[in-house]
């Protein structure tokens, strides 16, 4: 099956992916609040570990499991805050878990640089599990009750957006977007990927009620611009240790932060935009 796929083209391969993986997506999301929170923390976990991987392959060791455990219990603290079973001051947990980073490192005698690895090990936790964690609370965001329509609909806004920008880049795409990192993305295909997202918003506003039209406008319009930085921030993350996808694991996109760059530095905008206009 490998093989076969691997003779296809990367929209085909594309195509399957989302085939397969979109209507499980829309399941776990959907069917109750605790298939969304072990759909994400599955997601959490796969691309945590993904990041570290690729630490290593540049000679780095971070603390892999460590780190991953920390934004596990992050990702599971935040679902039980913020479905009220347990009291928001048990975030308390994480400042010794976080602490015990420097306790291990100091017992890794055969670190030459352990408070760079330390860094990266904290750095896996605020850049993979922590957006990830804020998935959770968008969730959450009215008085505790769980609803599937803002986090979903932030997912049908960045597959449009991703979409949009793939197939206006491939027809149209001329002008270099930010050559330096990324040479394939232009000017066209974010053009294309900004109207794809606004039209998602639009139908989003017909059907998902928990935000008003504009709100889903506004939540379009950061998952295009943030989502492309996010995309760019990950392609400069490859690029330094000279690899094409952080993994395989997803046919035609590569591994868990391939497909879900662009959410990890949009997340935090789009919680923020909705806390203050809300």
């Amino acid at each position: 099956m490998n093989k076969k796929l691997q003779t296809m083209s990367n929209l085909q391969q594309r195509v399957i992916a989302a085939v397969i993986a979109v209507p499980f997506l829309i399941f776990c999301i959907v069917y109750s609040d605790w298939t969304f929170y072990g759909l994400f923390a599955l997601i959490a976990i796969l691309a945590q570990l993904e990041f570290y991987k690729l630490l290593g392959l540049n000679g780095n060791e971070p603390l892999t499991y460590y780190g991953t455990f920390c934004g596990f219990v992050l990702v599971t603290v935040t679902y039980l805050i913020e479905k009220g079973v347990i009291a928001e001051s048990n975030y308390y947990i994480l400042s010794p878990l976080m602490a015990s980073i420097f306790f291990i490192k100091l017992y890794k005698a055969r670190d030459d640089k352990p408070f760079r690895n330390i860094a990266y090990t904290f750095l896996g936790v605020i850049y993979v599990a922590l957006p990830f964690a804020l998935v959770i609370i968008l969730a959450f965001l009215e008085l505790n009750t769980f609803s599937w329509q803002k986090p979903l609909g932030c997912l049908f806004l960045l597959w449009a957006s991703d979409t949009g920008a793939y197939f206006a880049g491939t027809k149209f795409g001329k002008t270099k977007l930010f050559e330096r990192v990324s040479p394939k993305k232009s000017w066209e295909g974010s053009i294309g990927g900004f109207v794809a997202s606004m039209l998602v918003a639009y139908v989003l506003s017909l059907y998902f009620l928990d935000l008003k039209v504009w709100q889903w406008f506004g939540c379009g319009a950061i998952i295009v611009v943030a989502g492309t930085y996010g995309d760019l921030v990950e392609s400069l993350f490859k690029r330094s240790i000279k690899i094409k996808d952080s993994a395989s694991t997803i046919p035609g996109h590569g591994g868990f932060l391939d497909r879900f760059d662009g959410l990890l530095l949009s997340i935090p905008f789009i919680i923020t935009f909705l806390k203050l206009f809300s």
